[in-house]
């Protein structure tokens, strides 16, 4: 079989008119022929730009080679040296504007796909009982780890493979953070994936305790004098939601982004269980982040007529080209250039619709995207019965505040040093969304593989 080395392999995809109606997987993968077919588009360069473009620094080449060869759980291997979750980024990873973005491949035609090669050696490696393979031997050191999310799983595992005895204190009753709560089922199959994945961090020796709450159940101050620990990850995440102060938010019928999907997800509301949530008959969701989507989309899937409300332009929209693809698919309305001036309520205290004001862009701002600005005059309404806001998150400061010594900036993120997620306190260490904010799961984990590394050469000048 002849292979055009200018274009990928296509990926199947369920119909958008199927896929709207129901929480399965949207992307179906390649089967194996098509990944090693995909796999021989590769140009296996010797200073490979894909490999600086991965927060992780996977050694790309290496392991699509062993895929063209056949040799899928050397390629599941060689993925795990670097990365914690493989068939978590092969899903949701921005790959367009990291490895992909910086394939040679993609200069004349279409750049070899990295993510969905990812995804076929962790899919495949999952079904053939493979496993990575764990630490030689420990140390008897102990770090704990708050947070079960990318930063803290990433960070978690790799402690592992230095030989610590690590164990994650998570604040939900399930393990996995964003993972699980955060992005839908359509994208990331909680059982299929996101379990097998911590149940591989669990093989490296690493334990998991549920339901503690970090600054409530005992504090960071406590692990370290009192429990045996030697060092502290932070890697909490962001889950503070952000409202835009506008009149009527208060109102039923208006969501963070955050409550809906966690309901959805963590709390299986899209499955009728006995954690109800309004399964609204026309839902706003204001925002253009991937977690925007994420939450129109799941809106549809319930039954919803579906409005995404941004105040800037489709160029401008901060959410993965793929999502938003998907999503217009799927029968999202995109409202751009509008912006919500106030939520409209009923007699009864429910929404009953959405004031919008139109804009356009003006000079740009401090991200270099350009401003948008009101055009007087402009103002309409859209009837709905929902309101789900999607604005960014920031991190919960219950940590920050029940530790003494930890410093924070403004927007009380916890301040700590890129290349080693050292924080102002000694032993403590942090990464991921408690100190960017919110981001993308890459990150996160390139956060918390940074950070394992500072600890462990921490510990190492320590007797």
């Amino acid at each position: 079989m002849s292979v055009d080395v200018l274009k990928r392999v296509p990926i199947k995809e369920q119909e958008p008119q199927v896929r709207a109606k129901n929480f399965e997987e949207v992307c179906l993968g390649y089967d194996e022929a098509e990944a090693m077919e995909e796999a021989s588009r590769c140009l296996n360069c010797k200073n490979p730009k894909c490999v600086a473009g991965c927060p992780v620094s996977i050694n790309i080449p290496a392991f699509i080679e062993k895929i063209k060869d056949g040799q899928h759980e050397a390629a599941y291997q060689i993925l795990s040296e670097s990365s914690t979750l493989p068939a978590v980024c092969g899903r949701v990873c921005p790959q367009e504007s990291q490895c992909e973005g910086q394939c040679i491949r993609g200069i004349k035609g279409e750049p070899v796909s990295i993510g969905k090669l990812e995804r076929f050696a962790a899919d495949w490696a999952k079904a053939h009982g493979v496993k990575p393979e764990p630490p030689k031997e420990k140390n008897g050191r102990k770090v704990a780890v708050i947070g079960s999310g990318p930063a803290g799983l990433t960070c978690a595992g790799d402690l592992a493979k230095y030989g610590y005895d690590v164990t994650i204190f998570e604040a939900l009753h399930e393990a996995g953070g964003v993972l699980v709560y955060g992005i839908p089922e359509f994208r990331l199959p909680k059982d299929a994936v996101v379990k097998a994945e911590v149940e591989n961090v669990r093989s490296l020796g690493v334990k998991i305790e549920t339901d503690v709450v970090i600054g409530k159940s005992v504090t960071i101050d406590e692990l370290l004098e009192k429990e045996g620990f030697e060092a502290v990850f932070i890697g909490s995440g962001a889950g503070l939601p952000r409202f835009m102060g506008i009149p009527g938010e208060q109102a039923n019928g208006v969501f963070s982004a955050n409550e809906f999907l966690t309901r959805n997800n963590l709390m299986k509301a899209f499955q009728d269980y006995d954690t109800p949530i309004k399964r609204g008959k026309k839902v706003v969701v204001v925002g253009g982040g991937n977690v925007a989507m994420d939450a129109a989309r799941t809106a549809l899937r319930l039954g919803a007529e579906v409005h995404i409300v941004y105040r800037r332009s489709e160029k401008e929209l901060p959410a993965r080209v793929e999502e938003v693809h998907h999503a217009k698919e799927e029968g999202i309305i995109f409202d751009l250039l509008q912006n919500p001036k106030e939520i409209l309520v009923d007699e009864n205290g429910w929404v009953k619709g959405i004031k919008i004001i139109k804009m356009e862009l003006g000079e740009p701002d401090e991200s270099g995207r350009r401003s948008p600005v009101e055009i007087p005059g402009s103002e309409y309404e859209i009837a709905c019965d929902t309101v789900i806001m999607s604005l960014g998150t920031s991190p919960n400061p219950l940590i920050s505040s029940t530790t003494a010594g930890l410093d924070v900036n403004k927007r009380k993120c916890i301040i700590a040093e890129e290349a080693t997620g050292a924080t102002s306190k000694a032993a403590v260490f942090a990464g991921g969304d408690a100190v960017s904010g919110a981001a993308t799961v890459i990150l996160a984990m390139g956060a918390g593989k940074a950070a394992a590394k500072g600890i462990h050469e921490y510990l190492s000048t320590k007797a």
